[in-house]
């Protein structure tokens, strides 16, 4: 098992900074990719990022490409999303997860599917205004 909990969501306006953070424990020696979706009322689950734990490469949906990174702390099995230039648009609940896969899989070509990933947090509220 492994259990997410992230943190960092508030209410800024539109062009501002905001950096969520996501603390994995338990089996974290079993994660091999960590992902930010986000789901706005009435819409899908949607990808937002992706990070390869070990290695660290990473993926970004195009609507947030250029205004957000994010990044892994291996020892303090964490990782961030720090979001700049947020827009009205980017508001939405924020979660955090976790693919831990059990065999051979393309993570590569899968990274932006809600079904890659294994475990969830309970997610952040992120709400822009214009």
């Amino acid at each position: 098992q492994v259990q997410l909990v992230e943190t960092g969501g508030a209410l800024v306006q539109a062009g501002g900074s905001l950096r969520l953070s996501c603390a994995a424990s338990g089996r974290t020696f079993s994660i091999y990719a960590m992902g930010w979706f986000r789901q706005a009322p009435g819409k899908e689950r949607e990808f937002v990022a992706g990070i390869i734990w070990s290695g660290g490469s990473t993926y970004y949906a195009d609507s947030v490409k250029g205004r957000f990174t994010i990044s892994r702390d291996n020892a303090k099995n964490t990782v961030s999303l720090q979001m700049n230039s947020l827009k009205p648009e980017d508001t939405a609940v924020y979660y955090c997860a976790a693919d831990t896969p059990t065999g051979f899989h393309n993570y590569r070509s899968n990274y932006g599917r809600p079904t890659t990933y294994d475990y969830w947090g309970q997610g952040t509220q992120v709400t822009v205004s214009s």
